[in-house]
Parts: C-alpha cells; structure tokens; sequence
C-alpha cells in the first residue's frame, strides 16, 4: 500500500481544518472526493483515523500517529519537488571549492552560512590544496572555484579576481628550537638550519631554497614539522594562532612578515552553475 502525497495531503488538510468540507475548498476539490479518498485511505491502513460520532471529525489517536507519519512524507516530499525543479532549471548538484591555507576569512564562513539559505540542496565539497596543485583542480573541473595566494600569472584558461581580504605569512620555529633565543636574525643564521618549505605535488621544486630543507604540500604539515622542532618555517599567521596551541615562537628576520593577497579563481572553460556563480559574486563584492 502506497498511498498518493495527493490522498495524504487530503488526509493532513482535513485533520487540520477538522472539516471534510473546508479541505476540499482549500484543495479545489469536491467534498465527495476528499471524504472518498480518506476513506479509502483508512481501509488500505486498516485502521479508523477520524471519529465521525460527531458533526465536526476528530482524529483517533491511531490517527494522530498516522497524520505525524503523513507530514513527514509530505515535507520529504516537498524538498524532493523543489530539487528536481532547481535541477531542470540548470542549477549544480554538487559544488566543489579548493582553499589555500593562506586564505582565512570569517566573512567566507559568513558567506556559507548564507549559502547554505539559498542552496540547501546542494552538496558542498571543501577541498585544501596549494598554488600550482590548486589551480591544476580548478582547470580540470575537479574544483569549480578556488582560492589561492595571488600568483604572478595564471594560465589562460583561469579567470580571477582578488579578494578584500589579505593574510600575513611570518617564520616560526619550535619554542625549543636554537634559532627561538635569537632576537634578532639575518639571512646567514637562518642558512644555517634547516628550512621548511612548501613544495606541491605538481611543483616538488616549490621555493627557491639556499640550505637543507624538507618540504611538505600544506602549509599545515609544515606548521606541525616546525612544531616538532625540525626547522623554521614560513607559516600563515592565522594558522599558527588558531592551531599551534602557543607550541611556535615567531623569528625576527628582515622582510617578514609579509602580506599575503588572496584571488579567487575559476575556470574558463568550465561553466559556473548559479550556486557556484552566487558565491563567487559573493566573494568578489
């Protein structure tokens, strides 16, 4: 038995009005189909959901579970309708957004909070990835919108603006660390340890580097090698007071720290459905 959202809607309006009458109006419906549908309704449950002993009918309380059971299927319903529409209508079902570590923005958490009012339906995939690695994600249409350190170029088929927003990028080395003690350093002292440096997948050379140097693809592993005392490191700021937990002391060298601008980027050759666009306007404003 699989009752129709039309005979359970029938059902809902008239528990809620307490009138066969008054649904059918409200439904556009004649009085005869709504009481013919409801009784049909009771027979294939088996049970008797409305007491007609008077003039106005009242739910049973076998009645009262079946009508919670009914406008549960009726909101479940309802969310399905309004999802295959915004699909017809060309809106994504799934939208992908690559983030460097550079990028920490509240206003980018105020955006998806808004996002998530006008796009419920849509499934939002958060990935972390770094320059070169970020960029291949969003060519590809793995990620539809990045947001990246600002990069000298980009190729062609990357479009990009920048953001208000900019991060501050400073060295830092374990509390434990030799380089810790030292008020003041200069370039040869730092030559001296070892640097932790970023190096993505597609770019394993990443910065130019005079000395010993590990390198790692996220800003994140190179904050928890400094934190193990391997070496110094350049790490975002925003990172380091949010995760280190007071574990990195911050080096005083000429130069740093150094601020960071942040674009937003996207691909060219792959469209933006309206959540994906909604967003990056978002960003953009």
């Amino acid at each position: 038995m699989n009752p129709s959202p039309d005979v359970l809607l029938a059902f809902a309006e008239s528990a809620s009005l307490g009138s066969f009458s008054a649904a059918a109006r409200k439904l556009g419906k004649s009085q005869s189909t709504i009481s013919t549908a409801i009784a049909n309704l009771e027979i294939d449950l088996g049970l008797e959901l409305f007491d007609r002993s008077s003039r106005k009918p009242t739910l049973t309380e076998q009645g009262e579970v079946v009508l919670r059971r009914a406008e549960e299927i009726l909101a479940a319903y309802s969310q399905l309708s309004h999802a295959a529409s915004t699909l017809a209508q060309g809106q994504e079902a799934r939208l992908s957004v690559a983030l460097s570590d550079t990028y920490q923005s509240d206003r980018f958490e105020d955006m998806l909070n808004a996002f998530q009012q006008h796009y419920p339906d849509i499934e939002l995939e958060c990935l972390i990835a770094e320059c070169t690695d970020l960029i291949a994600l969003v060519q590809s249409g793995r990620a539809q919108i990045g947001f990246v350190e600002q990069q000298h170029s980009y190729p062609t088929d990357i479009g990009f603006g920048t953001v208000a927003e900019r991060t501050e990028i400073a060295l830092f080395v374990a509390k434990s660390h030799p380089l810790a003690i030292e008020m003041r350093i200069h370039a040869g002292k730092l030559r001296q340890y070892r640097e932790l440096r970023l190096a993505t997948v597609l770019n394993p050379q990443g910065t130019q580097t005079h000395g010993r140097s590990w390198a790692a693809p996220s800003y994140l592993m190179l904050m928890e090698m400094a934190q193990r005392g391997f070496g110094w490191a350049p790490i975002p700021r925003w990172l380091v007071d949010r995760f280190a937990g007071g574990s990195l002391h911050e080096l005083n060298v000429h130069g740093w720290p150094r601020q960071i601008a942040v674009d937003a980027v996207w691909s060219r050759r792959h469209r933006l459905g309206p959540a994906g666009t909604w967003l990056l306007k978002a960003m953009l404003a």
